[in-house]
């Protein structure tokens, strides 16, 4: 984290051991996430030669599918507050030769950005973790222009296949076992409004709140998934680890069995259920 900040809810997203999975897992990761990635770039209204901010971006998404849209104008600021993720980020950049990005270490809650400096932000999953959230809106208010607008995308509810396959299993084979505050934080605008309301009271107005389904689909096998879902989650790390050894190979058949039931062969076939808002300025 930046600056003396206080931020309750933390995760460790630069945990090495997860950042070498993240790069073991990039490209079926990748595959996954592209309906998301997609939804949040055509609800920016992405155009070319506009300035976008893309907060939280870890490894680079939505912020490369937008500096990509804009076919070499504009300029995409694509931020995150740890460095390794944005490293990543950086070399998938140059893998593409996009010239229109860069990559900064950056807080969203204390923005090193002059005021009006934008003309979008979008944030892909992020702004679920945001610890003050009320601060965090109103930098990103900040910065945008009178006619700016911010598109965030977060998870809805927890109860959607993708976690009541994996957690919940675990939840229900050892009772009593409690969701960490980090992952909980995951799902807080899965009640409908939450998050317009957040924005709202930011000064943002224009506010289009809504629930929406897209695909997340795996394009692999569900080992190989269960794998992917324990290396990579952070959120949800404490809750993985306090598995009893003599219950882990238990619990993985269990997950498993569940995972076949939506795999056809090729991939898994979730459905993401997602809260995409847009809001502007004025």
């Amino acid at each position: 984290m930046m600056g003396s900040m206080a931020h309750p809810i933390t995760t460790d997203w630069n945990d090495f051991a997860r950042m070498n999975a993240s790069q073991r897992w990039r490209k079926p990761s990748a595959i996954m996430g592209r309906a998301m990635t997609d939804i949040i770039v055509a609800e920016a209204n992405i155009v070319p030669h506009l300035r976008v901010l893309d907060v939280a971006c870890g490894t680079g998404e939505p912020a490369i599918s937008i500096a990509t849209a804009m076919n070499g104008t504009g300029m995409v600021t694509a931020t995150d507050i740890s460095a390794d993720p944005l490293a990543i980020g950086e070399q998938r950049a140059r893998e593409r030769n996009l010239s229109n990005i860069r990559f900064r270490l950056a807080d969203v809650h204390a923005l090193p950005f002059p005021d009006a400096s934008f003309d979008r932000v979008t944030s892909r999953l992020g702004v679920m973790f945001f610890s003050d959230l009320p601060r965090a809106l109103r930098e990103i208010h900040r910065v945008l222009t009178p006619d700016g607008q911010a598109t965030l995308l977060a998870w809805g509810p927890m109860q959607q296949p993708y976690f009541d396959l994996t957690i919940g299993t675990i939840l229900r084979m050892l009772p009593g076992t409690q969701v960490p505050p980090a992952a909980q934080s995951m799902f807080k605008f899965g009640t409908p409004g939450t998050l317009n309301n957040a924005l709202r009271d930011a000064g943002f107005h224009s506010i289009d709140e809504r629930l929406s389904k897209v695909a997340w689909n795996w394009p692999g096998t569900p080992e190989d998934f269960w794998q992917y879902f324990q290396d990579v989650t952070a959120p949800f790390k404490p809750l993985l680890q306090s598995i009893p050894d003599s219950t882990r190979e238990g619990i993985s058949t269990a997950v498993l069995c569940e995972l076949r039931n939506l795999y056809d062969g090729q991939q898994i076939l979730f459905d993401a259920h997602i809260v995409l808002a847009s809001a502007r300025t004025r």
